[in-house]
């Protein structure tokens, strides 16, 4: 799950912007303004920058104070000026890309996925979430360099959840996926496991449904 800040004071496009990323199963910070942009504080693993923002703080101020802190995390700059200067100070100012409006979101869609591809390679064995690298092989789990240890059940629950992303679960369905259908006893071991994964990867989203089961989104 790759977070993506989309930093666009056009509320029509940014809107749509967001529909095409999620519909990519993208995560969107939405930013109006260069203020919201510097004060997102979620990981963000590609940031797509307009140039030319609503108030003073321009894409150019912004990637300023991406690179202080992150110098590999990628950046698509976008313009209503195809202009070569531009391109040229958006590269030497790190950006990954450049894309003129009026653009296609598929086109951008494209060159997003390019991106994530080359900058975190890709790869089916790992899974990034949030902050916490998943590798399904090793069955570990880490967030920066600290590995998390997970005991069996709790890799498989977590597991079960990452591989079904905002899929309600009910308790029953908990017990035949993590469990096995051989399993007999009460339901009350999920409500467990979840309070033992969530304590050891709080970063976790995962939703209650009161009545009914879990959801993690």
């Amino acid at each position: 799950m790759y977070n993506i800040c989309l930093v666009e004071d056009e509320k029509n496009l940014n809107n749509l912007v967001k529909t095409y990323l999620e519909k990519e199963g993208y995560t969107v910070i939405q930013c109006f303004d260069g203020k919201q942009a510097l004060e997102v504080k979620e990981k963000v693993h590609l940031w797509i920058l307009d140039i030319m923002l609503g108030d003073e703080i321009s894409g150019y101020d912004i990637i300023k104070r991406i690179r202080e802190k992150d110098s590999l995390v990628p950046v698509i700059f976008t313009s209503a000026r195809d202009q070569e200067l531009d391109k040229i100070i958006g590269l030497e100012m790190g950006s990954d890309d450049y894309i003129t409006k009026p653009y296609s979101p598929k086109e951008l869609m494209l060159r997003i996925a390019n991106i994530i591809k080359r900058v975190y390679k890709t790869d089916a064995s790992k899974v990034v979430y949030e902050e916490y690298l998943i590798n399904k092989d090793k069955r570990t789990v880490s967030e920066g360099k600290e590995e998390i240890k997970l005991t069996a059940l709790e890799f498989d629950l977590l597991m079960m959840f990452l591989e079904n992303m905002n899929k309600s679960f009910s308790r029953d369905e908990i017990l035949n996926n993590v469990w096995g259908t051989e399993y007999f006893g009460s339901d009350r071991v999920v409500d467990d496991l979840i309070r033992r994964l969530r304590g050891k990867m709080p970063k976790l989203n995962i939703n209650t449904i009161y009545g009914y089961g879990y959801r993690l989104s």
